[in-house]
């Protein structure tokens, strides 16, 4: 590899970090409230929730939108990122995930503007940001390549979903990493399958993720952010 590839996996590898200071920990994607109604209560259960997600939500939704966001970025159309973000904003079914995604995404703006990136300033308190949005935005920065863009966005869930769950259901450590080590094998596959979607089929309809996390928003007793 080339210094410029090597540095943008590094790049990748600290855009995708538990560590990155937007708060993703603090959110469970509706699993709190699954596990409360007694639908996740083993590691089984928990593979099959994640992987439902991954293939019927993340890969038609996220990751789909993912391609337009950075090829938006890519050419510089302001316009186009302020119209895929505010389309992944409608597809969210309830008031939990979109705030979660204006949330998560102004603080990536805010931490993007302080690392120099110039054109994060004007989202740090735009009301359509998204976490995508500004992942891409970054990507493009970085010279990261879409499908290592899309990759990691689906790596960076999968593994905050991770940790919800051993946190959870609860799991040991031990069945998190196989969690891990199982789906991460889905993830080539479905970045091709978004590189290749056509945009009049993106969107996702996942109707227990949206029980969950609208019953979430009421959930007395809680771990995680709503």
């Amino acid at each position: 590899m080339t210094m410029d590839t090597d540095l943008a996996l590094l790049r990748l590898l600290q855009l995708v970090s538990p560590s990155l200071p937007v708060g993703m920990y603090s959110y469970s994607q509706g699993m709190e409230q699954a596990v409360e109604n007694g639908w996740i209560k083993n590691e089984a259960q928990t593979r099959d929730w994640l992987a439902g997600l991954l293939r019927h939500s993340l890969a038609r939704l996220d990751a789909a939108l993912l391609v337009q966001l950075y090829d938006a970025w890519a050419r510089n159309d302001a316009d186009a990122v302020v119209r895929w973000s505010m389309e992944l904003t409608a597809m969210r079914e309830t008031e939990e995930l979109r705030t979660e995604d204006r949330q998560t995404g102004q603080a990536l703006a805010r931490l993007l503007d302080g690392l120099g990136v110039e054109r994060a300033k004007g989202w740090v308190r735009h009301p359509h940001a998204t976490f995508a949005t500004m992942f891409t935005l970054a990507a493009v920065e970085w010279d990261i390549s879409k499908a290592q863009t899309i990759a990691g966005y689906l790596w960076s869930w999968l593994e905050n979903q991770a940790l919800c769950a051993v946190k959870l259901v609860p799991l040991g450590q031990l069945a998190g990493q196989r969690l891990l080590y199982g789906l991460a094998m889905e993830i080539p596959g479905l970045v091709e399958a978004a590189l290749d979607l056509p945009d009049d089929e993106i969107g996702s309809s996942c109707f227990a993720l949206t029980l969950a996390s609208s019953r979430h928003e009421r959930q007395y007793s809680r771990l995680f952010r709503s």
